[in-house]
């Protein structure tokens, strides 16, 4: 197994390759339709999901490495479509067995587990000892990864290793003046901490996510970003890329490689 694991930030866990155009054309949102995202889930809740402009549908209940805080995965309900709602949620969890002697960690990334959005549109987080419920966007968005703190304990040179934030790849703005928010416009990367108190961009504006990796040996995760240079808001692939790093330990504080 490659030392430096390639974790594809947007493009990991593909789910169905053979997924035809006109399917991959509903992973779109309308920017017509970005009307406060609350209204939209409590009557989705409340058992309707064909309300006025967006229908969204909670999806499961995920929990994290905290015994405190669940997250709640909200997708855009497709009328024409079966895999909006119950869409099956994946784990970046490996056994020991596809473990190398020296390669202790069970996860892509040490500590934490990865789900891949596919019209994901939102995450809830739940406090269970407060009985409170936030999102960690105030309108709906389209979610690419969303990486959280593992339930299953993990370790890197046999030393325990936990997280307790949250890292979002997203499409968030209708950055090319399109009208949609779709895989046209520019990926952000944002850091959320444990309680979902605090919202940190990590990457400068301008710079749009592409891909990603990951250095056992530093803890690191390397981003790397399109950077656009005409100012269209479209990552076009004659721009160029920029490496940046952040250190899992602090993943706030990000450096620019090259």
């Amino acid at each position: 197994m490659n030392k430096t694991i390639v974790l594809y930030v947007i493009l990991l866990l593909p789910f169905l390759s053979c997924r035809n155009e006109a399917t991959k054309k509903n992973e779109e949102l309308r920017v017509a339709d970005m009307h406060a995202f609350g209204d939209s889930l409590t009557h989705s809740i409340a058992g309707n999901t064909t309300f006025k402009q967006l229908a969204s549908s909670p999806n499961s209940v995920i929990p994290t490495g905290s015994d405190e805080y669940r997250l709640l995965t909200v997708y855009k309900v497709n009328p024409q479509g079966d895999r909006n709602i119950q869409f099956y949620e994946g784990s970046s969890y490996r056994s020991y067995s596809r473990l190398e002697e020296d390669d202790d960690f069970r996860y892509f990334m040490p500590g934490m587990d990865i789900i891949a959005g596919y019209n994901l549109i939102n995450i809830g987080h739940y406090n269970v000892d407060k009985d409170t419920l936030t999102y960690f966007f105030q309108k709906p968005v389209l979610v690419k990864t969303l990486y959280f703190p593992g339930v299953n304990r993990d370790s890197l040179y046999r030393k325990p290793v936990s997280r307790n934030y949250y890292l979002v790849s997203v499409y968030d703005e209708d950055t090319n003046n399109d009208s949609l928010i779709n895989k046209k416009d520019m990926r952000r990367m944002y850091h959320f901490d444990e309680g979902n108190t605090r919202k940190t961009s990590l990457l400068p504006p301008r710079y749009s996510a592409i891909n990603s990796e990951y250095d056992y040996k530093l803890d690191a995760m390397y981003i790397y970003a399109r950077f656009d240079e005409n100012g269209n808001g479209i990552p076009e692939k004659t721009e160029p890329v920029a490496i940046f790093m952040i250190r899992l330990n602090n993943p706030t504080v990000v450096r620019k490689v090259i």
